[in-house]
């Protein structure tokens, strides 16, 4: 699967000025742009590349041994196309099995996405959280793992959601999507034995696509903790100093080698993405 890939628009870099750290933002489709719109908030000095590996998506799908092996074969084709300096696997499924592999395997530095059990946990003044997620994140080892090590005296409801990554890209891509939907996807989330559900992590970087619809259909008020902006936090740590701001388009990948409709163009757009009119360049 996924031949073909297929490249945008990239603005090059100014000749007068030196070259900008180069950062990969990565994801199975379009939730990794939750994370690459805080990265371009925390350091808009630096070049950002996008890479959708739509022509996988759900990663959910695969066994665990064709996650790891689709992601380190298309992470090689990447990294030689692009050469960043940092990857930032803007995936927990993907990181919680293939981070090890990457790392071990190409010498630039990787962060990962893994759900924000420990923020979750201090915040919570009901000590009642949820963490909501792919089916695959949640059946992970390294959720339970999580868990045992950062919960202390929470409760922790796992909420495995079949359908809302498919929703949030649904709806990205202009179509319609129906509020009872994603109301019945996050339902789930809200226990109220005595003490009320008041923190839900949100382990997929699809669902902040969708936050607003969230808050709109949640059966009451509570925190919900987006993993984008400490993952921007620890990505800059690895970049050094920042520096002079730069306004550049970003290069988009897409591994189906289907150029985005109309709708979803222009919604890319609006994260800074610019695809080329003409005929994309594949790999």
């Amino acid at each position: 699967m996924g031949e073909g890939i297929r490249l945008g628009s990239m603005v090059r870099a100014d000749a007068d000025h030196a070259r900008a750290p180069k950062v990969l933002v990565f994801d199975s489709g379009l939730g990794g742009l939750t994370v690459l719109r805080e990265l371009k908030r925390a350091r808009p000095d630096l070049e950002f590349a996008y890479a959708a590996d739509d022509a996988a998506f759900p990663y959910g799908r695969l066994s665990d041994a064709e996650l790891v092996e689709r992601v380190r074969s298309v992470m090689e084709r990447l990294i030689g196309e692009l050469d960043p300096d940092l990857v930032v696997i803007a995936c927990n499924t993907a990181s919680t099995l293939a981070l090890p592999v990457l790392r071990s395997r190409f010498a630039i530095p990787f962060v990962g996405t893994v759900p924000a059990v420990k923020p979750a946990c201090e915040r919570s003044k009901t000590k009642r959280v949820s963490v909501l997620a792919t089916p695959a994140t949640v059946r992970r080892d390294y959720t339970q793992g999580l868990i045992v090590e950062f919960a202390g005296d929470c409760q922790v409801t796992l909420v495995g959601s079949e359908r809302l990554a498919s929703l949030a890209e649904a709806a990205l891509r202009g179509e319609s999507v129906a509020d009872q939907a994603i109301a019945a996807e996050i339902a789930p989330c809200f226990v109220d034995d005595g003490a009320r559900t008041d923190t839900v992590v949100l382990a997929c970087t699809h669902y902040p696509l969708l936050l607003n619809r969230l808050q709109k259909m949640a059966r009451w008020p509570v925190a919900w903790v987006d993993p984008a902006p400490a993952i921007a936090r620890r990505a800059s740590s690895l970049l050094g100093a920042p520096g002079a701001p730069r306004a550049a388009p970003i290069r988009a990948v897409f591994t189906s080698g289907h150029a985005p409709e109309p709708a979803l163009a222009a919604a890319l757009a609006g994260f800074g993405i610019e695809l080329e009119k003409a005929a994309a360049t594949a790999i």
